[in-house]
C-alpha cells in the first residue's frame, strides 16, 4: 500500500526531504505521492519516514494502492538495484 497526503497539508516540504525513494513530489498547492514509488519504506525503515517527519503526522495508507510487504520490497529492489534492503 502507498502512501497518500490529505488535503490538510500545510505544505512545508518535510515529507517530501525525508523519503527515501523520491516518491513525494511538490504539487500547486500540496505535496503528492506517487505510488509507483512508495515502498512505505519497506526496505529502508521500520516505519515510513513521510508519517514520522511530518509535523502533522498526515500521510495515511492509500487504500487505493493496497500491496503486500512482500511486493513493497520487491518495488524497493526494483528502484535500489544492488543494495540491499534494511529488513525490520
Amino acid at each position: 500500500m502507498s502512501c497518500k497526503i490529505p488535503e490538510d497539508c500545510i505544505f512545508c516540504g518535510t515529507c517530501a526531504e525525508e523519503c527515501p525513494n523520491g516518491a513525494i513530489y511538490e504539487g500547486e498547492v500540496q505535496f503528492h505521492v506517487d505510488p509507483e514509488k512508495c515502498t512505505e519504506c519497506v526496505g529502508c525503515y521500520e516505519r515510513p519516514r513521510c508519517i514520522e517527519a511530518c509535523p502533522l503526522e498526515l500521510p495515511l495508507k492509500d487504500p487505493d494502492h493496497q500491496e503486500t510487504r512482500e511486493a513493497l520490497l520487491a518495488k524497493w529492489r526494483k528502484l535500489n538495484p544492488g543494495k540491499e534492503p534494511n529488513i525490520f
